[in-house]
């Protein structure tokens, strides 16, 4: 990630006054100027160098309300299905990036940076993938799906989730048994990293997984022991992201913990796909606090914009209702961030 670092401003850089009677000259002290408290997320993230984003669907980008918020709104965006393997390669060796694009050039117009979401992932996987069982063949069609992905937008991406949901759920803290496991086994995660590194040397590359933000779950552990382990021998990972998909309670008391254990590793974290059932405002003012607190989380991503959005519409989990209208966790984020909502602005 390379964050826009504010730099302090200086109220009068050193003042040289007239000569007095004693023949001295008298200095102004630079002073930092008072944080700039923005009333959009995304510009109150900024302050920190950190983003503020939301996922994206290239079929809504062409509804008004759902266009203004986001562009009003979020510096960064996640596509929301346009660059999964389901998507991009419905068939082998032929490529869809038409969808994929359109969220890629809706972020680089407007200055928005882009994560790309997913190279691999068992879950919408065309079925010609899900029947190899030649593992030549398997890791040769990954290693292919992954470069062209990487290939077609260098340049433009900020990071990639490289792999996406690899751990089991329940409290074994092994791996999910899927296509790539079975037929791989476990160096498939790695062999991925430095393909995709290979590929796009100057993208920062994720693993990114949900229910790992709970510090003292065996799924969360066993993730930590692979990113240890990639860090200690050169494997190139070099950011972490929590999902954070919650309950009405918002996130355990240990995710704090969590994000800065993870960080300590030297990795950057983020929260990358963020809501929360009825969108409490003290369980988002917690997620958001969490990040805050971390010096290496630099970037909080909801997923969807308004609830209807929301792959989980009938909770209501984001930060403005179906009309567009900023909901009460809106200004409680806003305000976690230092932030000042803008009066009169829906």
């Amino acid at each position: 990630m390379h964050p826009h670092t504010r730099q302090p401003a200086l109220l009068g850089a050193l003042v040289v006054a007239t000569l007095l009677a004693g023949g001295t000259a008298a200095t102004a002290v630079p002073q930092e100027a008072p944080a700039v408290k923005a009333s959009t997320l995304g510009a109150q993230a900024a302050q920190s160098g950190r983003y503020f984003g939301t996922a994206v669907a290239a079929n809504k980008l062409g509804d008004s309300t759902y266009s203004s918020l986001l562009n009003r709104e979020f510096n960064q965006v996640t596509a929301e299905n346009e660059m999964k393997w389901q998507t991009v390669e419905p068939s082998r060796g032929s490529f869809n990036f038409g969808p994929g694009d359109r969220i890629a050039n809706q972020a680089t117009s407007h200055g928005q940076r882009l994560r790309g979401h997913t190279m691999v992932w068992h879950s919408q996987l065309p079925g010609w993938v899900g029947s190899i069982g030649d593992a030549n063949t398997l890791r040769s069609v990954m290693n292919n799906h992954i470069a062209q992905l990487a290939n077609r937008y260098k340049g433009r991406i900020h990071s990639w989730d490289v792999v996406n949901e690899a751990f089991a759920d329940g409290g074994s803290g092994g791996r999910r048994a899927t296509v790539f496991q079975n037929v791989l086994g476990d160096g498939y995660i790695e062999t991925a990293f430095r393909t995709a590194r290979t590929a796009d040397p100057a993208a920062k590359l994720c693993y990114n997984d949900y229910s790992i933000e709970d510090w003292n779950a065996a799924k969360t552990q066993g993730v930590y022991r692979m990113v240890r382990d990639f860090k200690s021998r050169g494997v190139p990972i070099d950011c972490v992201g929590f999902q954070a998909h919650f309950g009405a309670g918002g996130p355990p008391s240990t995710f704090r913990t969590t994000l800065s254990n993870f960080a300590a590793l030297g990795v950057d974290v983020q929260i990358t796909e963020l809501d929360i059932a009825q969108a409490g405002t003290g369980a988002y003012a917690n997620a958001v606090r969490a990040c805050l607190d971390v010096a290496r989380c630099n970037g909080i991503t909801v997923w969807g914009i308004r609830d209807s959005d929301s792959w989980r519409s009938g909770e209501n989990p984001l930060l403005f209702d179906r009309n567009g209208a900023k909901k009460p966790a809106y200004n409680s984020v806003l305000t976690t961030m230092g932030g000042t909502p803008a009066l009169g602005v829906r």
